[in-house]
């Protein structure tokens, strides 16, 4: 039986002072570390509890309550009755958000918190997006311009759309980590009662600029497909501080239904 080390295992408490980490956290690092070394994908399954167990060197307790922080975390399912156990699973935006927005809520931050993080990163990664983006990427993107301007006569799915048109471009830059925060600053987004409407006329203008920021970055030009991200941004919020301040003055409130 392996028993853990905790030895130089520690994490920084308030004020800076170290203090050892929990065992479950530790046991769950190593699980995620397994499932990394084994080669596992989403929908594989972990080995019994009796071998993790013995794998660990850790109590039913501890092992539960590290299976139940990774589920919270997005990396397993926990399936209930004979068969189940703990399966390997995709996390995705939706807990970084839940972790961005409770952080918030502790400030007391507003939603146009998230309107000026927007404004300060996608020029730049508009611009990585115009000399990485890949073929197959590029032709979603265009597909996406596409939809979105058919949803702009009815007005149905066009903010579903539109929003996604941001989210292939973060993901398109060639940076994980751009595609994780956009998705989570959308999740927040998506999960509050913020009451914004756009009209025909602002319709038409959003699909006019994306069409001009696909071109841009179809074509190459990583300044262009800055500049037009940047003015995008700017007159996305100068309509929304006009018509809707309100909305953006509302206070950011932690969500786990993301």
């Amino acid at each position: 039986m392996v028993h853990m080390d905790t030895t130089g295992d520690t994490q920084r408490g308030p004020g800076g002072i170290s203090r050892p980490q929990k065992t479950a956290l530790l046991v769950a690092k190593r699980i995620v570390e397994d499932i990394a070394r084994r080669g596992n994908t989403v929908g594989d399954r972990l080995p019994p509890e009796h071998l993790m167990l013995e794998e660990y060197g850790v109590g039913r307790g501890t092992l539960r309550e590290s299976l139940r922080y990774l589920e919270l975390q997005g990396a397993i399912t926990l399936k209930p009755g004979p068969g189940g156990g703990p399966i390997v699973q995709q996390p995705d935006g939706g807990t970084l958000a839940a972790a961005l927005s409770l952080l918030m809520q502790f400030e007391n931050a507003p939603f146009s918190t998230i309107m000026e993080a927007r404004a300060a990163m996608e020029p730049s990664i508009a611009r990585l997006a115009a000399g990485r983006m890949s073929r197959e990427a590029l032709e979603e993107l265009r597909l996406n311009v596409e939809a979105t301007r058919e949803g702009a006569e009815g007005g149905e799915y066009f903010t579903e759309d539109s929003e996604r048109f941001h989210a292939l471009i973060a993901w398109g830059s060639g940076n994980v980590l751009f595609g994780y925060l956009f998705d989570a600053l959308l999740g927040i987004l998506a999960g509050a009662s913020m009451g914004v409407a756009y009209p025909k006329r602002q319709r038409d203008h959003t699909c006019a600029i994306h069409e001009d920021i696909y071109r841009a970055i179809a074509d190459r030009d990583a300044v262009a497909a800055h500049d037009l991200m940047a003015q995008h941004i700017t007159d996305h919020h100068h309509y929304l501080k006009k018509k809707f301040r309100a909305a953006l003055e509302q206070p950011i409130r932690w969500d786990l239904a993301w």
